[in-house]
Formats: structure tokens, sequence, C-alpha cells
């Protein structure tokens, strides 16, 4: 990893760019070490719905979301709290375990807190 003032946007292609938004329709299935992914978040207490995939949109980005719905299920939890955003160092520790992985399930295991109301199915009955 590689940090800089400069934006992503004036150091890659277009092309070459996924930002990662939990509100993106496309699904990231696998990461590819040719594109640049850039993690949309916000420094925030509050969720703004649909503000990093309109940014995303607005600089003319590819999109992609992570696979949590494709791998996780509902916990069942008192308050019927589920979230699919998740902290950068989350979303970061999700990526670095699937890469070193190629294993969703473990990735999301790792990054995934319980209290976002999403667990594996394996561990939903507990």
């Amino acid at each position: 990893m590689d940090t800089t003032p400069e934006s992503y946007l004036d150091l890659f292609p277009l092309e070459a760019i996924v930002y990662l938004t939990p509100d993106s329709e496309n699904v990231l299935e696998d990461i590819d070490p040719s594109q640049v992914y850039v993690l949309g978040g916000l420094v925030d207490e509050s969720i703004h719905k649909q503000l990093t995939l309109r940014r995303a949109r607005e600089q003319g980005l590819r999109t992609a979301r992570l696979p949590i719905r494709e791998y996780m299920v509902k916990a069942p939890n008192s308050r019927n709290y589920h979230s699919e955003t998740l902290a950068i160092n989350q979303v970061f520790d999700i990526l670095s375990t699937y890469y070193e992985t190629r294993s969703w399930p473990a990735a999301l295991r790792a990054g995934v807190s319980s209290g976002k109301g999403y667990v594996l199915p394996d561990t939903a009955g507990q």
C-alpha cells in the first residue's frame, strides 16, 4: 500500500479504478492486481446512503461492493439491525484476508463484526 496526498484520479487511468461502496449493484468477485481499489469512506458518525456511490458515478468510475449478501445471512437480533456499511479498516482487513486466502467466507469472518447483524451461515444459530 502506498499513500500520497495526490488524488487517485490524477494517478491512475479511470478504467483501472474500482470504487468500493456498499451501495453498488456490482459484487466484487475477485481482486485483480492490475486494478486500483478505492475504499469509499467518510469520516463521519452518521451513515449517508448512496453518497459514495454518487461520488464514484460523478467521477465516471466503476463500482463494486463486498459480497456480504452472497456469503452471509442476517442474524436475528433484538434491534433487527443489519448493515453492510463498514469502517475503512474493516474493509481493508477483509480485502487483505481475501487476497491472502482467496476465501470470501474467511475474509468476511475476519472483517465483519457481529454488531453489523450478519454472520456466516455455519454460525447463524450461535
